[in-house]
């Protein structure tokens, strides 16, 4: 089954969001890898026991899915809210 990658609602702005993942993941301790952008869900799946593999994962479970996803963009929501607290105290 072909690898299909979530589109932003801004194409543009995926080598943003690649960075931003690698800065966010790299605080909180993964190894990054800036020429492959989601090797870090693979070392999160693997932490938290989760059986992810490269291609077809179309037998995980949602609650599955969701503890890697939600590891990495919960961290992400997180620094963004954060640096959005910042901006606003600058104005």
């Amino acid at each position: 089954m072909a690898r299909r990658k979530r589109r932003p609602l801004v194409p543009e702005s995926r080598a943003a969001l690649d960075q931003l993942k690698n800065q966010v993941m790299a605080n909180q301790g993964y190894q990054v890898d800036r020429e492959n952008p989601d090797g870090v869900k693979y070392e999160v799946a693997e932490e938290v026991g989760v059986p992810l593999q490269h291609g077809y994962n179309g037998r995980l479970t949602s609650k599955q899915a969701g503890t890697v996803g939600g590891k990495i963009g919960g961290n992400m929501v997180k620094e963004l809210v954060r640096m959005a607290q910042e901006r606003m105290k600058d104005k």
